[in-house]
């Protein structure tokens, strides 16, 4: 008897434990592979527009056909690859968008520093940054034109300021993620304020930084081609200004293509740096990026 009763509890205890094994079940739609969804999705989308140009629902001048940009893209292709007025055109842009995004990092994580680590930034500073970033930032272009002039400088101006501020709040946020057992112990071990942030906060706070640069790689692009339509240049922004006024559609789509390249290498790029230097962060890193 007294087996029994002590095996009993023993016997329910696993078949309890085997009813409460949590398994996760991944859906078919989840395990299929990223080039297979990414070619559906493609082909998708591509049927789509093909049949609503066929079907002239809506005006070819407006919506060229899939083919028409193809056959563009090709031609623009050439004239980068031969060394045409495009690739000058080109290089502008791209110059742009470097030295805007350069200049939004360096300010942006400055800004976010004094407002992380500091009260004064966080109470004083903050809400003046919250309150710029809600204003149109198209409006600021022709005051950059005024202040800066017509050339390169504007533009990068207008990029830079369209991405600093997630910069400046990925900063903050992860300088504010740092454990309080770890600043404890960095206290009780007489780490200045200066070792605290370089040695522990940063190092904690990287991911939420570099979510930041990723939001601003994609904003940099938006802001030096909107510099180029307000502010003239001879970037790509003014080669769609003109292609636009001629109604060339099929031209304006494949320069916007080619453009969207450009702003994908600078967002792998930010992904790449994090997937260097936060390799601990390595599971998260990536699984939704590229």
């Amino acid at each position: 008897m007294s087996d029994v009763h002590n095996h009993s509890p023993s016997l329910k205890d696993s078949d309890t434990a085997e009813d409460t094994v949590w398994e996760q079940k991944i859906h078919f739609i989840d395990s299929v592979p990223r080039w297979l969804a990414m070619t559906f999705v493609f082909v998708v989308f591509v049927g789509t527009w093909q049949s609503v140009t066929s079907l002239g629902l809506v005006s070819p001048i407006i919506l060229p056909t899939p083919m028409e940009t193809l056959k563009d893209m090709i031609f623009v292709g050439q004239n980068l690859l031969t060394g045409g007025y495009m690739l000058g055109a080109l290089w502008i842009t791209i110059k742009e968008v470097i030295y805007g995004f350069a200049l939004a990092i360096a300010i942006g994580f400055s800004l976010g520093v004094l407002v992380g680590e500091t009260a004064f930034g966080e109470k004083a500073v903050m809400p003046y940054l919250v309150a710029i970033d809600t204003m149109p930032k198209v409006a600021f272009a022709p005051l950059f034109v005024a202040w800066l002039g017509f050339g390169i400088e504007s533009k990068v101006a207008l990029a830079a300021f369209i991405a600093t501020f997630p910069i400046v709040v990925g900063t903050a946020a992860g300088l504010h993620a740092a454990d309080e057992n770890a600043r404890m112990l960095f206290k009780t071990m007489g780490a200045s304020r200066m070792q605290t942030l370089i040695k522990m906060k940063l190092p904690t706070g990287l991911p939420q930084v570099f979510t930041g640069l990723k939001i601003g790689a994609v904003g940099v692009m938006a802001g030096a081609i909107t510099g180029e339509f307000l502010g003239g240049g001879k970037g790509f922004g003014e080669l769609i200004r003109v292609a636009a006024s001629q109604l060339n559609t099929p031209r304006v789509f494949s320069l916007i293509l080619y453009l969207s390249l450009v702003g994908l290498v600078v967002f792998a790029s930010v992904v790449w740096t994090q997937r260097k230097l936060v390799f601990w962060h390595k599971e998260q890193v990536g699984r939704d990026d590229f």
